[in-house]
């Protein structure tokens, strides 16, 4: 059985370019064909590179799943808190906005004059 260069790169798990590599440096036999691909039968492929297992080559996960069971207390626990760090930071933030308008409000009055009167005054006044 002989692979093409792409078929061989599956089946050990490589790129084209590691396989292509090989061959020009000698490392790999392989049959250039009058297209310019290359043949590699399958003895000379997996005396040089082992081949991979086939559940890795053929398998493919479609998406991450969200449990996996092992880990779903500690994602109950981080949950917990991301939600409690996102209060905090909508309290923090209204805390914040009373502070400046309050702010706002102290730079934006005009100042009040103080008539200073003497301790006399202030006593027998």
């Amino acid at each position: 059985m002989a692979y093409t260069l792409g078929e061989a790169a599956k089946a050990v798990g490589k790129s084209k370019a590691t396989l292509s590599k090989a061959v020009k440096s000698g490392r790999l036999s392989a049959i250039k064909k009058e297209d310019g691909s290359f043949s590699i039968e399958a003895v000379e492929l997996h005396r040089v590179y082992p081949p991979t297992p086939l559940q890795t080559v053929n398998s493919e996960q479609k998406e991450t799943p969200m449990e996996t069971g092992v880990n779903t207390a500690e994602i109950m626990v981080l949950q917990a808190k991301l939600d409690a760090a996102r209060e905090r930071i909508s309290d923090l933030e209204e805390d914040r906005d009373a502070w400046r308008l309050q702010a706002s409000r102290l730079l934006t009055s005009p100042p009040q004059q103080q008539v200073s009167q003497g301790f006399w005054k202030k006593l027998f006044g």
